[in-house]
């Protein structure tokens, strides 16, 4: 009986050791992670609070520096509104160009016409040729018929290309204009920043440095927005003159086969 209170008493002992142990060890350990969670918050409150970032720069400025980025923001996703239409557009242009391959295998124009699709440009060339041929009379009539095939050919395949054109001189004006709207933005914030400075009379580098530098971003946004638009512009025309390569061909050979079936 003795002994078992003893052993007990000595159960009791040891987990009451352990426990202060136990205390002890969380106790040192949150000593030890107090200064890391302080760094932690000051770090968080620092980036949330921070006093120079674009937050900052829209909220310190004037209507002049928010007509700025507005317009610098519309640029940019006009860009890339523009990116995504034409590579859709393009590649719809190539698909169709595959399928303009069965007209060839068509017995007649008229069938071959019709096999192809609605918003096709080759289906365009194909109505044009055709239409050109309705309307050979009259004074149109007195030009040769090999001529006038080709004139209205030739019409259809500047109008495809007046089409896949459109929207890259937006492109262009962009590339061409947003690094200079970034750096009036620049401009017109540093001669507030040194408006502002000069009235405070300090200009030390505290002050200098913040206000300054939200300026420069102005003409980073700028150099942002321009640079994608001109990369886009020249592969775009470059892909542009490849569809266009094929739709030159394939209206020279409409041309020769419209021509040869009427002689026939």
């Amino acid at each position: 009986m003795r002994n078992r209170i003893n052993f007990k008493f000595s159960a009791i002992k040891y987990l009451l050791s352990a426990g202060l142990c136990f205390v002890a060890v969380s106790q040192a350990i949150a000593q030890t992670d107090a200064p890391a969670s302080a760094a932690v918050a000051a770090v968080a409150a620092v980036s949330t609070a921070n006093p120079y970032g674009l937050e900052a720069l829209w909220a310190s400025s004037d209507l002049v520096t928010k007509v700025v980025l507005l317009l610098l923001v519309i640029m940019s996703m006009g860009s890339w509104y523009i990116m995504i239409v034409k590579v859709l557009e393009q590649s719809k242009m190539g698909r169709q160009g595959k399928d303009a391959q069965a007209f060839w295998s068509a017995k007649t124009v008229a069938e071959g016409t019709a096999a192809l699709a609605q918003e096709s440009p080759y289906r365009f060339l194909a109505d044009a040729a055709g239409t050109a041929v309705s309307k050979h009379h009259g004074l149109m009539g007195h030009i040769p018929l090999n001529d006038w095939i080709a004139m209205a050919i030739q019409r259809a395949v500047d109008r495809v290309h007046s089409n896949t054109q459109s929207g890259l001189a937006f492109l262009a004006t962009v590339g061409s204009t947003s690094p200079f709207v970034g750096l009036f933005g620049t401009v017109w914030g540093i001669y507030h920043a040194l408006t502002a400075i000069g009235i405070s009379g300090q200009a030390s580098i505290d002050k200098v440095a913040g206000p300054v530098g939200e300026a420069l971003i102005m003409t980073a946004i700028g150099l942002a927005v321009a640079v994608p638009a001109v990369l886009a512009y020249n592969w775009l025309v470059r892909r542009n003159k490849a569809v266009m390569d094929e739709v030159r061909s394939f209206g020279n050979d409409l041309h020769a086969v419209v021509l040869g079936t009427i002689k026939n």
